[in-house]
């Protein structure tokens, strides 16, 4: 795993190299705006893989008009009588947007079929359609990013007990991610299923080791943007223009407003 391979990333190291990386995401966002591109970025991975903390790492200084997350809540019931991934098509990027999938089509390959949540025949229908439907999304033009998120048991454990602890992130452990601890095995015999049946060339999966949260995130942005043809596009110029004098506008009184107690003052 990523701990027996390599010392936990220091972090001005780490925040030296995010904020760099940062940057570049901006530049990328702007070239799938200005060509009309289209990404989809999946992010996939045992729970307390490091999945969100990357991607808000990613999604930090874009525009959400144009690169926003879709996290999907469990289905309808009405969703549930329709084709499996036309709930997921609704959330694809249209020309110049990006979209993250915080958990993906891929519930299906993992929870869904480890918990006994659809049938056998569901679970080996979803295997033989979804590198079909991958193929669909990338011949119509879509860049199609895959990533799993590796953590060992031992540190997958850690990350639990610290939630259980932390009030401001108890609510990121439910029972379902307690129960995944018994399933270990279960869970990594899905995921091996999986990729012998999704890892194809034309959306291939890629590996995160996610047990350094930080050495995680730096790797998988750096991998985005090494693996999209993206270019700097210059910024319009635009000129700050002059306050005009004022034309008489008299403010209403302060005492005709109700304004927020300054919290602050008492601290």
């Amino acid at each position: 795993m990523a701990g027996d391979r390599a010392e936990k990333l220091p972090r001005k190291t780490y925040e030296r190299e995010l904020l760099r990386l940062q940057m570049e995401l901006a530049k990328l966002q702007e070239w799938v705006r200005t060509e009309g591109a289209r990404l989809v970025v999946v992010f996939e991975g045992r729970d307390a893989a490091g999945k969100g903390g990357t991607i808000k790492r990613v999604t930090e200084h874009l525009n959400p008009r144009i690169a926003r997350i879709a996290a999907l809540p469990r289905p309808t019931e009405r969703e549930r009588g329709q084709w499996y991934f036309q709930r997921y098509i609704q959330h694809l990027p249209a020309a110049g947007e990006i979209v993250l999938f915080d958990r993906s089509w891929y519930n299906r390959a993992g929870v869904e079929h480890v918990m006994g949540f659809c049938t056998q025949e569901e679970y080996q229908r979803f295997l033989h359609q979804c590198p079909i439907f991958e193929r669909m999304l990338v011949e119509d033009g879509i860049l199609l990013r895959k990533y799993w998120f590796s953590v060992s048991d031992e540190e997958q454990q850690d990350r639990f007990r610290r939630r259980l602890e932390d009030p401001l992130r108890r609510w990121k452990l439910s029972p379902m991610d307690l129960e995944s601890i018994t399933r270990w095995e279960a869970y990594s015999q899905a995921k091996d299923a999986m990729m012998v049946h999704t890892d194809i060339a034309e959306a291939p999966w890629h590996v995160v080791e996610s047990d350094d949260k930080r050495r995680a995130r730096v790797n998988m942005i750096a991998h985005l943007l090494d693996s999209v043809p993206y270019q700097d596009v210059p910024p319009p110029v635009l000129d700050l223009p002059e306050r005009p004098e004022s034309s008489g506008y008299q403010r209403p009184p302060r005492d005709l407003q109700k304004y927020v107690p300054d919290h602050a003052a008492n601290l």
